[in-house]
């Protein structure tokens, strides 16, 4: 029953891409609305993560929260810019090292923050 529902989720976000004139449009419009709902429950993760966790951002030390702070703002400009980051040659090797450097950093503050 549920795989029958999401079928007919799915063919009813099709239909106008299909049989309405201009469909793209719509299509375009479906996907940005879905980006945007995406995008909105990371930004509540992520709020919510760090009122959970005020005490432990407070006791790290000023370079370690800097650090923290730079790889999550560096994270969300590799979001931002990947379509040009990766349009260039080699770019998409680029984009996943540096996307997994912002994602260590974050891991060993968290681990380093965590085993005191």
């Amino acid at each position: 029953m549920r795989t029958a529902r999401n079928i007919a989720i799915i063919a009813l976000l099709a239909v106008p891409v299909a049989f309405v004139p201009g469909g793209g449009n719509v299509a375009d419009a479906i996907l940005t609305a879905l980006l945007l709902g995406f995008l909105t429950g990371i930004a509540l993760m992520v709020y919510l993560l760090y009122r959970q966790n005020q005490l432990t951002l407070s006791t790290l030390t000023d370079s370690r929260r800097a650090a923290l702070y730079g790889a999550v703002g560096g994270l969300a400009l590799l979001v931002a810019g990947q379509d040009e980051l990766v349009d260039g040659s080699g770019g998409i090797v680029i984009w996943i090292g540096l996307v997994a450097a912002c994602a260590f950093l974050i891991f060993a503050i968290w681990r380093e923050a965590n085993t005191l």
